[in-house]
């Protein structure tokens, strides 16, 4: 009969190995490169959630900050120097200005009047609309650069742009 058998200084760690291959474990995680979403609007100021999105984004990680109305007013040549700074600040500190698409369309958001880098963020299609291809994760005009890898932080954006 024949055994196999693990020697030497590794086989703890081949053991450990063997037993998270069983378990079907990943046996490498993608590096986390990606902060949370943060939300202007519903009673938080943009320099509200720019601050927050910094705070908890050090070292240059992407996080995102979607701006409701009225704090959009913050994405335009008409926002205040405070909101100016912050908006400079987050985009330094690698982060993502977005809007709703959907205020775009009803004219809540003047899209002429957004300074540049701006991206705009759709919410689910209608039902049965086909917008969204299915088992696609980003509509085809969408560039996935600009928005969440995070399963659930898009699901979470396209939610609150719906």
């Amino acid at each position: 009969m024949t055994r196999f058998r693990l020697s030497g200084r590794g086989r703890f760690g081949q053991l450990c190995l063997v037993a998270l291959a069983a378990c079907g474990v990943p046996l490498s995680a993608p590096a986390q490169t990606e902060g949370g979403l943060y939300v202007a609007g519903a009673g938080f100021s943009f320099e509200q959630a720019a601050a927050d999105g910094l705070s908890r984004n050090p070292g240059g990680q992407r996080f995102f900050v979607l701006v409701l109305p009225p704090q959009t007013e913050a994405l335009t040549s008409k926002a205040s120097r405070a909101q100016a700074a912050a908006r400079q600040r987050v985009v330094d500190g690698n982060g993502v200005l977005l809007v709703c698409r959907r205020d775009i369309d009803s004219g809540a958001v003047d899209a002429t009047r957004l300074v540049p880098g701006v991206v705009p963020a759709r919410g689910w299609p209608p039902a049965g609309s086909g917008g969204l291809p299915d088992g696609q994760r980003y509509f085809p005009d969408e560039d996935p650069a600009n928005l969440p890898q995070s399963d659930e932080m898009l699901r979470r954006l396209r939610s609150t742009c719906s």
